[in-house]
């Protein structure tokens, strides 16, 4: 019987990955073709992320209780299905939909429920792979999502350049390609399935643990910290800054999801050789710095760097705290996988929300980018935290093991006679 190839699982999940930044970034390229050709305004665009990411933490809810009915290969083919109807739909929902908001909305919905079973079902199938660097799989397949941002921000610019940002509707319906391919890669790449790797802990009994907490805390402040630049950078760039469609998204969005590339497949690659607690702290540092850069400076390049800084100073954020949280909690369950994505979707919908609301039009998003310089900050005491009741936990331990230890050999010394 030939062996199952589990590099071919990696590049599915890859892919889902790539389908996932396709809904993700392809819209915010044109939140202000949107305001110009459906006079939608920054309020309506922000209801539009975040009715995208509730939807998300919805689908989180849920898809734990409903993978154990379909199992994860059915479940992994419809979440790119729905992507897939998402994403096509935006080349004619808005035309056909009485008022473009509601189509555009319906769109959303649509490929917001593919990736929000997308982020709960890929995480385990990669933690269950057999392979060696468990960290470094990760990063590799997270950093796929970063890779599929540059690869739509390019192509779009590209696009957009040759045939003009009023023909957007032709390319949406070429990326609808990148969800169908992923649906037939789930149809024929083996898939381990998680509960019968290793034995798991409860879920129940993960709630009581506060370092279980404590990571959902992180999970909330790395999407904030991630959704809150990139959801944004273009209009930032575009109306904030006043830069070219062309320039503002190849320097904003662009950069962003590059250098977060970049960092990811770094952090991949040095993962099991360093600190993943100290590379969080220095990366949480680089990210407040980021958006003071980018919401301060007076100069639109330099505020540009702070953008692109931003997605090197967030690469390793959301894969590491998959790592960290299976390193401290052994027994972690996949129920808490899902737990962890629905949180890290709660803060990649209150971030972006939070910046668009405090905004208030286009022209003062960087007033929104300040107050989000909270989160890094939010991140990095939790993880102090982390750090601290897990130092005591371990110290707990090996003092148990050794009055454990003195204990047997009190038991087994021979009694002298007297």
């Amino acid at each position: 019987m030939k062996k199952p190839n589990y590099t071919h699982t990696l590049a599915a999940c890859c892919l889902a990955y790539v389908t996932q930044s396709v809904a993700a970034m392809f819209l915010p390229l044109l939140f202000v073709q949107f305001g110009t050709e459906f006079g939608l305004s920054i309020e309506k665009l922000t209801v539009l992320i975040t009715i995208t990411f509730f939807t998300q933490i919805f689908v989180d809810a849920a898809a734990p209780f409903i993978v154990k009915k379909t199992g994860y290969r059915a479940l992994c083919i419809i979440a790119a299905a729905f992507s897939f109807c998402g994403v096509a739909g935006l080349s004619f929902m808005a035309d056909v939909v009485p008022g473009a908001f509601w189509g555009l909305l319906l769109c959303t919905v649509l490929y917001a429920i593919g990736s929000g079973l997308i982020e709960v079902l890929i995480t385990p199938i990669v933690d269950s792979c057999p392979t060696n660097k468990k960290a470094g799989s990760m990063a590799f397949v997270h950093s796929s999502y970063c890779a599929g941002c540059v690869l739509v921000v390019l192509l779009s610019t590209v696009y957009f350049s040759a045939f003009g940002v009023e023909n957007w509707r032709y390319l949406a319906l070429c990326f609808s390609a990148v969800p169908l391919a992923a649906a037939v890669a789930f149809s024929i790449v083996p898939i381990r399935t998680p509960d019968e790797v290793r034995k798991r802990g409860r879920a129940r009994d993960m709630v009581k643990n506060p370092l279980f907490w404590l990571f959902g805390m992180v999970m909330v402040c790395a999407g904030a910290s991630e959704l809150s630049m990139s959801q944004w950078a273009s209009a930032f760039a575009e109306a904030g800054l006043g830069v070219s469609k062309t320039m503002g998204d190849l320097l904003g969005p662009c950069a962003f999801a590059f250098l977060m590339f970049i960092g990811r497949i770094v952090y991949g690659k040095i993962s099991d050789r360093v600190d993943i607690v100290k590379v969080m702290f220095a990366c949480s540092a680089l990210c407040v710095a980021s958006y003071l850069l980018a919401s301060l400076a007076s100069n639109p390049i330099v505020a540009l760097m702070g953008c692109c800084l931003c997605g090197l100073a967030v690469s390793p954020m959301w894969p590491a705290t998959f790592s960290l949280s299976g390193k401290y909690m052994p027994n972690i369950s996949s129920a808490v996988f899902a737990a962890y994505a629905l949180l890290g979707d709660l803060g990649c919908t209150g971030g972006p929300t939070a910046v668009g609301m405090l905004s208030g039009d286009s022209s003062n998003i960087s007033k929104g980018l300040l107050v989000a310089v909270v989160f890094p900050v939010v991140l990095v005491i939790c993880l102090a935290a982390v750090k601290i009741i897990h130092k005591k936990s371990e110290k707990a331990k090996t003092q148990s093991c050794i009055n454990m230890h003195l204990s047997l050999i009190h038991i087994s010394e021979p009694t002298r006679p007297y």
